[in-house]
């Protein structure tokens, strides 16, 4: 796998590209990509870096994995293309967001536009098969991820992190709370949901106010 990865995380990450787990990791997403159709594209498996530089980050919303179905998934937790309707996650995010600020749904599901703003939109695994969620568990990518975090935890200070179901939050063991603003929740998906856990806690506006509390500006979520 060829890491092309916007250059202050290759400086910030460059000790972890060397590490045997990566490298191994490297191989099997080079077949994957060889002998399935994986997603996303292979240009955007580092995408939430490339829009989001290390010192730029204000706010990090952690999910899962890609969006295994075919033109979803573009390298952004829980963001699909333009046109592409919302899958039921994504869904439950805007109501949420509505709900808690008032701002009307929006017509696309691409969260770049947050991307730009700081907002870090970072898989827990980087990679999928088609149709096959959590298909490329176990092969790195959660050691990759946790070491992202680390490095948001250990050089930054004042950051958010979203913490959205079980996965997610085992990642709140790499977070220091008191450098940092940590907000957990069920996971937005409807089984969750369904099941009687609770994902609106104002999350949004929680973030908002912490940031101009810091005297950084807020996210136009």
């Amino acid at each position: 796998m060829n890491v092309e990865i916007e250059s202050s995380w290759k400086e910030q990450l460059a000790d972890e590209f060397e590490k045997p787990y990566f490298k191994e990791l490297s191989d099997f997403v080079d077949g994957e990509y060889k002998q399935n159709q994986s997603f996303p594209p292979i240009d955007l498996v580092f995408n939430a870096f490339k829009l989001c530089p290390f010192h730029n980050v204000k706010v990090v919303i952690i999910g899962q994995d890609p969006y295994p179905r075919e033109g979803q998934a573009h390298g952004l937790s829980f963001s699909v293309n333009d046109g592409v309707p919302f899958p039921p996650s994504l869904q439950n995010i805007f109501k949420e967001i509505n709900n808690d600020l008032g701002t009307p749904i929006p017509t696309s599901g691409n969260l770049t536009r947050w991307a730009q703003q700081g907002v870090l939109l970072l898989n827990t695994i980087l990679t999928v098969c088609p149709g096959g969620s959590n298909s490329h568990k176990g092969k790195g990518w959660k050691q990759f991820t946790d070491a992202v975090i680390k490095r948001l935890n250990a050089e930054r200070e004042g950051l958010v992190f979203m913490l959205w179901g079980v996965e997610a939050r085992k990642k709140g063991r790499c977070i220091d709370s008191n450098k940092h603003l940590v907000l957990t929740s069920a996971h937005p998906s409807p089984r969750a949901v369904n099941l009687g856990y609770s994902f609106g806690k104002k999350h949004f506006s929680q973030a908002n106010e912490y940031l101009c509390k810091r005297g950084n500006l807020p996210i136009k979520w």
